[in-house]
């Protein structure tokens, strides 16, 4: 298939932000999810033809791309259709200028809005208030770091910071928990048919009193199907443990939409760093096999206790689950061989790089209650 001119920059492009996201010290891997990642969310989503797309937190436009070229290269689209991908499908926000500039550039360059509007990439921030339009899918990779937090002057002139919490009436908990507060504004986004997948640190899935509250709400009015847990070393920011939840909304309903949750285990004993071993699309790909879009209610497990203790995929009920501490997604079952078999460790330079991740992060934690320390003084 010939590729033209739009192609060709547009891959340009998105090679320069992926150099540009390794650059430590330019900030920008905080904006970059990993795009074998995405690519792999959009195949398990599968969006369709002139339905649209959201990303409260877009940053340079990578969920849009995938999502735009999943739909050009499965759909034999008509005038209409086209015309509707390139102006009526996406919708973003973004707060940071810079980042939003080259999102917006992304996108017109993959021949994405045109010149005049930009438009579909808001400035706000998208936690405010309620969106005023609902979505059919929303895919996204909202910001890590714990805490919402707005800097202001004080009466003596100088900088402080606040800890910011959102009180919406259409929020379940009144959390200065940036994640929380994401998960509860994407399923607000969604129209009762809408479909999510979204990228959340492992604190979403194990934290106590909003966490919990989160959870049980989320699981009572969507069908909250599917979790992809992924191993450290794949982000930019350091030390990160996330995760992909996957969830359907649904109309009103006195019992809970969701009746199982399938979890996929990529983490445990799997290493992976950005530089020698970077995520694969091929890494992914026995998930999505899994995942069946075609027909997930006929999924099958990989694990099995007597046969396959360490398959990775398996499913646990709503009642086994609400039955766990705080209503806990955070579930694991694989034996972790490095901490069994000392022949499994994985090389040298990978524990070195795992230990300077830990390091880094930990650092970063540091210097994040030292200056919340700082700025109260």
């Amino acid at each position: 298939m010939a590729c033209n001119g739009a192609d060709v920059k547009g891959d340009i492009y998105e090679g320069l932000l992926e150099k540009n996201a390794q650059d430590v010290k330019s900030g920008a891997g905080q904006y970059f999810t990993p795009r074998p990642l995405i690519r792999a969310m959009v195949e398990c989503v599968q969006p369709q033809p002139m339905k649209t797309i959201a990303d409260p937190a877009c940053g340079t436009g990578g969920f849009f791309l995938a999502a735009y070229d999943y739909l050009v290269s499965h759909n034999k689209l008509d005038k209409e259709q086209n015309k509707f991908v390139k102006l009526k499908t996406f919708f973003g926000n973004e707060i940071v200028a810079g980042t939003r500039r080259l999102a917006l550039m992304n996108m017109f360059l993959h021949n994405i809005g045109d010149i005049e509007s930009d438009n579909f990439i808001s400035p706000a921030d998208a936690l405010i208030a309620a969106s005023p339009v609902t979505y059919d899918y929303v895919l996204a990779n909202p910001p890590f770091g714990k805490k919402s937090s707005q800097t202001f002057t004080n009466d003596e002139g100088e900088q402080e910071k606040d800890d910011l919490t959102y009180n919406r009436q259409d929020f379940w908990a009144t959390t200065s928990n940036k994640q929380l507060n994401f998960v509860q504004h994407i399923r607000s986004m969604l129209k009762t048919t809408g479909l999510a997948a979204v990228v959340v640190p492992d604190n979403v899935l194990f934290e106590g009193g909003a966490g919990e509250t989160v959870r049980k709400k989320l699981m009572e009015t969507t069908d909250l199907h599917t979790i992809l847990r992924l191993p450290t070393g794949i982000f930019y920011a350091q030390g990160v443990k996330a995760n992909v939840i996957f969830f359907d909304n649904k109309p009103a309903s006195k019992d809970p939409w969701t009746k199982e949750v399938w979890v996929y285990d990529y983490r445990t004993n799997i290493h992976h760093t950005l530089k020698k071993n970077p995520l694969k699309k091929e890494d992914l790909l026995e998930f999505v096999t899994c995942y069946n879009s075609s027909n997930r209610h006929k999924r099958k497990e990989t694990f099995d206790a007597e046969t396959n203790p360490d398959g990775r995929w398996r499913k646990f009920t709503f009642e086994e689950i609400t039955a766990r501490d705080k209503t806990s997604l955070d579930i694991t079952w694989i034996k972790d061989k490095s901490l069994a078999d000392l022949d499994n460790l994985p090389d040298p330079d990978v524990i070195a790089e795992e230990i300077i991740e830990n390091l880094e992060a930990g650092l970063e934690s540091f210097r994040a209650v030292a200056s919340l320390n700082e700025s109260k003084k």
